[in-house]
């Protein structure tokens, strides 16, 4: 099977929180220099950039998957990952149908800005992004994989904004198979700190706000193609496929 270096949590500077460098350009030429095979582009509540991150990389050696870092109403965030632009547009209308109805502080928060497929500043997006959506960990987790997505916990070591900070635990009935760790983390110590984890599939990623974290966290994917399906399955540590943290 293949061995693709991935980082499955990076922002752009559609998330309020990112730094402005963050551009389709330059977190696609950053993951090519930093030997990335796939790269997720996760902003938080939503999908606005894929489109223009997705352009920037054709043709190039990595592979843009779709995704979306969504808060839940219990303030626990979630990586929902998408096969293709459709399917996390469609996630991105029923996220924005659940996120409160308040326009974004740039003051306090910072710019939210959208590219446009040639790469260039198209717009600010004014809806407050960095706010907890009305849907449960339940909710979030159940209605991306009917709408084909793929979902998992993210950061579950960080001290807040995590379902184990938040919530205590990791609910066994929603069916979780995989959980993403923080760079401030290794496999060994979450296996330690956290026996369970035994169950699921680790996945290390950046969670990437500026250019220089891009890769401060990666993990191996044994499949046989960078495909969405082949993805899932390495998430699922189905058929053979897995997920090495590095």
């Amino acid at each position: 099977m293949a061995r693709m270096f991935v980082d499955f949590h990076i922002h752009t500077a559609l998330s309020p929180c990112a730094d402005e460098q963050m551009t389709p350009k330059n977190i696609v030429q950053a993951a090519i220099d930093r030997e990335l095979d796939v790269i997720a582009i996760t902003d938080h509540n939503s999908a606005e950039n894929i489109a223009a991150v997705m352009a920037a990389a054709q043709g190039s050696s990595v592979t843009v998957i779709p995704g979306m870092e969504v808060q839940t109403r219990e303030e626990v965030h979630l990586v929902c990952l998408f096969p293709d632009v459709e399917h996390v547009d469609h996630w991105q209308s029923y996220i924005y149908d659940h996120l409160p109805d308040s326009s974004n502080r740039e003051d306090f928060f910072g710019e939210q800005w959208v590219f446009a497929l040639n790469g260039s500043p198209l717009r600010k997006n004014t809806r407050l992004l960095l706010a907890s959506t009305s849907l449960t960990v339940e909710e979030v987790a159940e209605n991306c994989m009917q709408m084909g997505g793929f979902c998992y916990p993210a950061h579950i070591d960080r001290p807040n904004y995590s379902i184990i900070s938040n919530l205590g635990f990791i609910p066994p009935d929603i069916g979780f198979t995989a959980v993403e760790i923080s760079p401030h983390i290794t496999a060994e110590e979450a296996l330690q700190k956290y026996p369970y984890l035994k169950n699921y599939q680790l996945i290390g990623s950046s969670d990437a706000h500026y250019l220089n974290e891009i890769n401060w966290a990666r993990s191996e994917i044994h499949g046989n193609d960078a495909s969405f399906k082949e993805i899932c399955m390495a998430l699922s540590g189905l058929n053979q496929r897995k997920v090495v943290t590095i």
